[in-house]
């Protein structure tokens, strides 16, 4: 399914200061690595341990009501406009791109096959909120508001200013397009369904948002826009139960968790960079990268030690950083691992005509883009290997629901076995809400006014420069 290639991080290729000793490594750590997966699979079930993700892709309920649901509105809106922040909208989003054709769009109706154009809302810059509300036309456009709090500031926000523009415009019949994916008992977003009678998913107890693309958060809008969620589904049971291997030599997950692990505490590695060689997968980057903070980024560990755990994660598209980052990871400092993803076979294949003699771009003639990527790929990795710098590639055999059902599921294991080796909570986000609480505060909820007052003494004595 995944293939994961290690050879440059040995010490043998990368010389003993920056590489590793794999066979060594895997057997000092095998019984740990072991323990950790037994355990990882044996406690998933339990209530507030936050692994209910791992069971996602087992929900045959779920998945019949969406695509019932996805049965009853095709063809009827030219527009999805998808409103989530963090969890709520990077994998769906990064799924949706790779699946779909690069300018969706733009393409028209009937080259659509009748399924909408597709909106991802992340983030509150006015100018872009309005300049999606100028383009929209708003009877017929589905709007899923994804928030599992409920009370997400961000997403409510620009919700109630949709909302009210859609009532303006639509009259009553608002209600039939707006769709909520919320928690399945609490939060201000269940109250307003029930109150306005919004068509409601759950998003399952002890699931947190950067794990939960297989939940409703995602697979709504996957049905909506025709994907094969069976097959998707598919990729992630078979990869969970490749990942359930308690012996190291087999389990891919185990593999690139501890080598990650090893790099940072026993060579200095504290930077992974995600940089796929496919531009459908330009969004799997910015996905990994909240995976990896939220989960690894902690400053106590289970034992109350102050240890300030965490990889930075650092996003990279082949072959467009090449051209940006590359002199920087070759000639800079040595504290990253480099992590390509490859694909085997791309959908199609662009041919570059003989229609130059002259020497310098004979070279092209009678090759492929395709063949141009993958050498691109192998060069950018040649290269570093040469300046010791530690690099792994994870290959797919190509892009579809089933791949990325695996690929996908695979990280979030390994991400879980990551957390576990450096004996930190993976599933908690504590950083996170304190910036919640202040935007609150800062706000004028209700609540948080000894908290309001406070920053605005922090924010009165802050010193400007100016020119």
């Amino acid at each position: 399914m995944i293939k994961f290639d290690y050879r440059n991080i040995r010490a043998e290729v990368i010389g003993e200061e920056n590489g590793l000793s794999i066979e060594n490594e895997f057997e000092e750590y095998k019984e740990r690595i072991s323990q950790i997966i037994t355990d990882l699979y044996s406690n998933k079930d339990e209530r507030d341990a936050g692994k209910k993700w791992m069971n996602l892709g087992y929900d045959e309920d779920t998945l019949w009501y969406i695509n019932e649901f996805a049965a009853e509105v095709k063809d009827k809106y030219e527009n999805m406009v998808i409103l989530g922040i963090g969890g709520s909208s990077l994998g769906g989003k990064a799924i949706s791109h790779a699946l779909l054709n690069p300018f969706w769009n733009s393409l028209s109706t009937e080259q659509r096959n009748g399924f909408p154009r597709v909106f991802f809302i992340d983030n509150i810059d006015p100018d872009r909120i309005n300049g999606l509300l100028d383009i929209l036309d708003l009877k017929k456009t589905l709007i899923n508001v994804v928030t599992k709090s409920g009370d997400t500031a961000e997403i409510m926000a620009v919700y109630m200013i949709i909302k009210d523009k859609m009532k303006k415009e639509c009259d009553d019949n608002y209600r039939e397009s707006i769709v909520v994916t919320t928690d399945r008992n609490v939060g201000i977003l269940r109250q307003l369904a029930s109150q306005e009678g919004y068509k409601a998913f759950e998003v399952p107890d002890d699931v947190g948002g950067r794990f939960s693309v297989f939940s409703s958060v995602g697979l709504l809008p996957f049905a909506i826009l025709g994907f094969d969620l069976k097959e998707l589904l598919r990729g992630v049971r078979d990869a969970d139960a490749q990942a359930q291997y308690t012996d190291i030599y087999k389990n891919i997950a185990a593999q690139y968790a501890l080598i990650h692990y090893l790099m940072d505490i026993k060579k200095g590695k504290k930077q992974t960079v995600m940089m796929p060689y496919s531009n459908r997968l330009k969004y799997f980057p910015d996905w990994f990268c909240q995976l990896w903070a939220e989960s690894l980024g902690k400053e106590y560990d289970f034992y109350g030690n102050k240890i300030n755990a965490g990889l930075t994660p650092i996003k990279a598209v082949g072959v467009t950083d090449q051209h940006s980052m590359l002199q920087l990871f070759n000639e800079g400092p040595n504290d990253k691992v480099i992590d390509f993803v490859r694909v085997e076979e791309f959908d199609t294949v662009a041919n570059i005509p003989d229609i130059f003699q002259y020497t310098g771009l004979s070279y092209l003639s009678g090759k492929s883009l395709n063949e141009l990527l993958n050498a691109e790929a192998d060069s950018t990795m040649a290269s570093l290997t040469d300046y010791q710098k530690p690099n792994v590639t994870i290959s797919i055999p190509k892009i579809n629901e089933y791949y990325l059902g695996v690929l996908f599921h695979t990280f979030m294991v390994q991400t879980a076995i990551t957390g576990a080796l450096y004996n930190i909570d993976t599933f908690n986000q504590p950083g996170v809400e304190q910036v919640k609480n202040y935007t609150y505060a800062l706000m004028g909820r209700v609540g948080y006014e000894e908290s309001a007052r406070m920053l605005k003494e922090k924010t009165q004595s802050m010193e400007w420069s100016e020119n």
